[in-house]
């Protein structure tokens, strides 16, 4: 057995004859009387109290500690009763994603996990309490595919909390729990008279961002951080940086997931970053390099805000994205003192959807395009934009008709094959 039980009743004392004899202690009818205590892991006794004619199941208790302990399934039960909120602060401590993943990570479980599940022990979590978190969670976040990103938060503290050995089983993996399923949405890319509308209603000093994104792929924190040094001679355009926002605060980063890569630079792309360049040479902008306390570094950008800064991206789009936008007919232009409305599938990530159209539309291949994109994997590539490529029956006419053709069997139709 991995401890023993003590009997806090009584105790053994030596008679006058010499004899151990079992007398009352001062505790004796009180409180709980059995204390199971062993030896941890660690190295520090744990114990459990029981009432009284409750020996056996104290037994019990200790004997599935020293199983758990032999098949390394061991819980330090005074660490599992540590709360959710408690653990999920030292978890975010540790995390080591960017920040600005980071930042948005703490922000959904601190707005919809820690509000109803934050004080519950994580050593007592069971399914039906992720069920009902769930239940909860859909009358105040609409979308899925938010929730789904809630859940998969939650779900990463408490796959930690298995690992650091305070719960057995992580609850939001049990079968019984259904995760938020993201409704399947295809992506409708731009037609270029749209691509084109919406560039020739952005300020001058703007349009070559659309040429960017729609005619090399770029995200719109690549297309702000594109400096001089990234326009190769032969024909590329290097993406080794953009802007993004960290703790309210522009820094230079590498691109989304480290990804730095090179795409083709068309030559009418050229030519429009060479015509922009002409009108609006670019400007010297230092930022911090990965986090506001990072390093500084200067480069030359191609697009910067009146002030001669670093563009923010949620003020380009407010005061001039969703204008054009609404200039070319995709969204309806507010009502006098209203807001635009929100644009989500129309931002300037819809010019990347263009881009994947028109490549695979001339029969580029997934992995080369998933490549460009800077995906880190061709699979996610060909999910999203599967339903572009030139469908397989085509393919297969086509194939089988040149193969005909090369070989002098090429028929005239139906009719023909039948009366050969």
């Amino acid at each position: 057995m991995a401890g023993h039980i003590q009997d806090r009743w009584y105790k053994v004392e030596t008679g006058p004859d010499g004899k151990p004899t079992k007398v009352k202690t001062d505790r004796h009818g009180t409180g709980q009387r059995y204390r199971a205590r062993y030896v941890g892991p660690d190295g520090t006794e744990k114990s459990k109290s029981f009432p009284d004619r409750q020996k056996r199941l104290a037994e019990q208790w200790l004997t599935n500690i020293e199983a758990d302990m032999s098949r390394g399934q061991y819980i330090d039960p005074r660490a599992s009763q540590t709360t959710f909120r408690e653990y999920t602060e030292r978890w975010l401590g540790s995390l080591t994603t960017d920040l600005t993943s980071r930042a948005a990570i703490e922000g959904r479980l601190r707005l919809h996990a820690l509000p109803y599940l934050g004080s519950r022990p994580v050593g007592s979590f069971q399914p039906e309490h992720i069920r009902s978190w769930l239940r909860e969670l859909e009358a105040v976040v609409s979308a899925d595919s938010y929730r789904r990103l809630i859940f998969d938060a939650a779900s990463s503290v408490l796959n930690a909390a298995v690992d650091d050995r305070l719960l057995a089983s992580n609850p939001c993996r049990a079968r019984s729990v259904k995760p938020p399923r993201p409704s399947a949405t295809r992506v409708h890319p731009w037609s270029a008279s749209q691509v084109f509308a919406v560039r020739s209603a952005l300020p001058e000093q703007y349009r070559a961002m659309v040429d960017l994104g729609g005619g090399c792929g770029l995200r719109q924190g690549e297309i702000l951080g594109i400096d001089e040094a990234n326009l190769g001679d032969l024909g590329w355009i290097y993406v080794r940086q953009q802007v993004k926002k960290v703790r309210g605060t522009l820094v230079f980063a590498p691109p989304k997931r480290g990804k730095i890569r090179d795409v083709p630079l068309d030559a009418a792309v050229a030519a429009a970053l060479a015509e922009h360049k002409k009108h609006n040479p670019p400007v010297e902008v230092t930022l911090p390099w990965g986090t506001p306390d990072g390093p500084m570094v200067t480069r030359r950008l191609f697009f910067t805000g009146r002030t001669g800064k670093a563009v923010w991206s949620q003020n380009f789009n407010d005061q001039y994205w969703k204008p054009a936008l609404a200039s070319a007919g995709i969204i309806p232009e507010p009502e006098k003192g209203e807001r635009y409305d929100a644009a989500r599938e129309h931002g300037m990530h819809a010019l990347r959807h263009f881009y994947a159209s028109v490549l695979l539309d001339s029969g580029e291949n997934i992995k080369a395009l998933s490549l460009y994109l800077g995906h880190s994997d061709p699979g996610f590539t060909l999910r999203v934009y599967t339903h572009l490529m030139p469908s397989s029956e085509a393919r297969t006419r086509k194939a089988i008709s040149a193969m005909y053709s090369a070989a002098g069997y090429a028929h005239d139709g139906p009719e023909t094959a039948q009366a050969a």
